[in-house]
C-alpha cells in the first residue's frame, strides 16, 4: 500500500498537487470515521500537535524528491535510511534495547544506503531523500509514543491524518487555488486511491508499534522498498542501474535481519 501511493505521486504530472490530494482524501476518510471512535487520551495530544507539522513537511518533500530523482533511487533512500535512525534514537529515547542481530541489521541497512547514495553518481539527488528519511524517523518515533499514550491507536492515527491535511490544503486553496481545483477535477480518483493507501498503511504500522518495538516495526515496514523498485520498473518504466538494484537489495537484506532480530 505504501509503495503504491508513492508510485501514484511519482506517475502524476503535477506531483505536489497530487500529494496534496492524497493527504486531503486521507483526511476526508478519517473525518468520516472519527465520529464513531473514542477520542485519544489527553496524554497523546502534544504529539498530535507536533507530528502533523512533520507529516506535512514529509508530504511536500516526497513530491520534491520525485521531481528531482527516479523513484528507484529516492524511494529506497527515504525508506531504507529511516529504520536505522529509528533504531538508534528509539534505543536512547524510548529505552528499547536491541540485541546484536538487530544492530547487525542496522549496519547492513546503513551500508546499503551509503552504497545507494554513492553509487547514484548524483549526490545532490541523494541528499533530499536522505533528509526526508530523517523527517520520517522523527514523526515515526513521535507517533509511536503518541499512539501508545492514546489508548486507541486507530483514533490517534485518524486524528493525525485529519490534522496533517490542514496546512497542505490551506496552502493549496490560498496560494494555488486554480491549480488545485484543476488537479482535483482531473485526478480525484488518483488522489482517493493514494489517500486510502497512505491511511491504511500507516494505521497498520502505528497499531503494530503499540504491540512491538518501534525499531522492528519500522524496519519491517520498509520491506516496501522491494515493492517500490518493482513498481518503478514495471509500471513507471524506469531502468534503475544494476548498482542501484544491488544497493537496494542490501537495504532489503538489512530490513529482513532487523525483522528476525
Amino acid at each position: 500500500m505504501h509503495a503504491s501511493w508513492n508510485a501514484i505521486v511519482k506517475g502524476a504530472p503535477d506531483k505536489l498537487m497530487t500529494t496534496v490530494l492524497v493527504s486531503g482524501f486521507a483526511a476526508l476518510i478519517a473525518a468520516c470515521v472519527l465520529p464513531f471512535l473514542p477520542p485519544p487520551d489527553a496524554a497523546s495530544w502534544p504529539f498530535l500537535i507536533v507530528s502533523p507539522l512533520l507529516q506535512a513537511l514529509y508530504f511536500a518533500l516526497v513530491a520534491r524528491c520525485y521531481q528531482v530523482a527516479d523513484m528507484s533511487q529516492a524511494y529506497p533512500l527515504m525508506r531504507g535510511a529511516a529504520p536505522l535512525l529509528v533504531a538508534v534514537v528509539g534505543a536512547l529515547w524510548l529505552g528499547e534495547h536491541l540485541g546484536t542481530l538487530a544492530w547487525i541489521g542496522i549496519a547492513v541497512v546503513c551500508l546499503g544506503v551509503l552504497a545507494m547514495a554513492l553509487g547514484s553518481g548524483r549526490l545532490h539527488h541523494a541528499a533530499l531523500p536522505l533528509f526526508n528519511a530523517a523527517i520520517i524517523a522523527s514523526y515515526t518515533l513521535l507517533d509511536a509514543a503518541g499512539a501508545r499514550r492514546s489508548g486507541h491507536a486507530l483514533s490517534y492515527t485518524l486524528w493525525l491524518f485529519a490534522l496533517t491535511a490542514l496546512p497542505l490544503l490551506g496552502w493549496a486553496l490560498i496560494a494555488q487555488r486554480a491549480r488545485f481545483v484543476a488537479q482535483l477535477r482531473a485526478n480525484a480518483g488518483r488522489g482517493m486511491a493514494g489517500g486510502i493507501g497512505t491511511l491504511l498503511s500507516y494505521s497498520l504500522a502505528l497499531w503494530a508499534m503499540t504491540q512491538a518495538p518501534v525499531a522492528l516495526v519500522a524496519a519491517l515496514r520498509e520491506s516496501a522498498i522491494l515493492f517500490g523498485l518493482g513498481i518503478s520498473a514495471l509500471l513507471l518504466k524506469e531502468r534503475p542501474p544494476r548498482r542501484r538494484l544491488a544497493a537496494a537489495g542490501v537495504i532489503a537484506i538489512g530490513v529482513v535481519v532487523l525483522r528476525l532480530a
